[in-house]
């Protein structure tokens, strides 16, 4: 190509790992949904019948997990749409707009379990904790068999929308816990006052989940950087190419969890191989930095794009 010319070059691998992925994510996710459930209308009634707010918060817990995991099933089957002319990414995002809303929810079912239980603290209600012990167990049993599967099954490392379904559920699992404890407490040493403020001390601790999910998803959604990439690393390695002189307008964003994208204008030499240079490029960025999705534009010194504001 002459060098007096712009080169435009983009750079699209397929993503056949992500698809495999998500479909072993779908199959963790359904087996999630219909365990959760159904612990779910067991501590409900479980909480009437005993008076204890613990297992009531943790039913009310998972009847946010079974709204979240529905949704992130959702999610995924929007993620496996084709894009259209006026999506061209895609649906991958709805993802992390799942991820989000699941992170709020989490926000919300917390803060009405802290407000019940200051409502209790001061008068705390007779529990009965044999019966509650027992059910809370249950609960938790079937909390861990989720996790597991989640786990097993699923990426809940890599996929945050997976991820924030995971938290839903390890909070429920830490709601049975303190249920279990509370339980003991009460039937030991019958400190009725136990049961609040087990639901508090769980409250704060599915807070602590929630953010992390929540900052996340807007980091992304924000198209910042993602957090295993560094962008004056990535600039370096480019440099370091034979042939490059400068590069600008880098930019470097995730899609949806495990897809990442980058674009940024490379300045070379007049002399050099454009072709050359963008093959090595395209190769450093996916080998060093697992980036499978560039858009790469070659420029010459006396053909130079001006530099974005963005």
């Amino acid at each position: 190509m002459n060098s007096q010319h712009q080169q435009h070059n983009h750079e699209h691998i397929s993503h056949s790992h992500g698809i495999s992925s998500r479909g072993s994510n779908k199959k963790g996710l359904t087996i999630a949904l219909l365990t959760t459930a159904v612990i779910m209308v067991v501590e409900f009634f479980g909480g009437l019948i005993t008076n204890s707010l613990a297992l009531l918060s943790d039913s009310g817990h998972m009847l946010s997990d079974v709204s979240s995991l529905a949704l992130s099933l959702i999610a995924m089957w929007f993620a496996s749409k084709p894009p259209s002319p006026q999506k061209t990414y895609g649906f991958y995002r709805f993802e992390i707009l799942a991820a989000l809303l699941n992170g709020l929810t989490l926000f919300a079912i917390a803060g009405i379990i802290i407000w019940e239980a200051y409502q209790r603290l001061f008068a705390p209600p007779n529990v009965s904790s044999g019966t509650m012990i027992a059910i809370a167990a249950i609960g938790l049993a079937a909390n861990l068999f989720s996790a597991w599967m989640l786990i097993r099954k699923s990426d809940v490392s890599g996929n945050v929308n997976v991820r924030s379904a995971y938290l839903h559920i390890l909070g429920d699992a830490l709601g049975s816990i303190g249920a279990i404890i509370a339980g003991l407490l009460m039937s030991a040493f019958a400190w009725y006052i136990a049961d609040p403020i087990i639901s508090v001390i769980v409250a704060l601790l599915i807070l602590k989940s929630a953010w992390g999910i929540i900052d996340e998803s807007i980091h992304i959604l924000m198209e910042g950087t993602p957090p295993t990439v560094k962008a004056d690393e990535v600039k370096q390695a480019l440099l370091a190419i034979q042939g490059v002189k400068n590069i600008h307008d880098i930019h470097i964003w995730t899609v949806t969890s495990g897809i990442d994208s980058l674009t940024c204008h490379l300045v070379i030499d007049n002399e050099q191989n454009s072709q050359d240079i963008l093959r090595q490029a395209i190769l450093t960025v996916e080998k060093d930095f697992n980036i499978q999705h560039t858009t790469i534009q070659i420029e010459t010194s006396d053909l130079q794009h001006p530099e974005s504001i963005i």
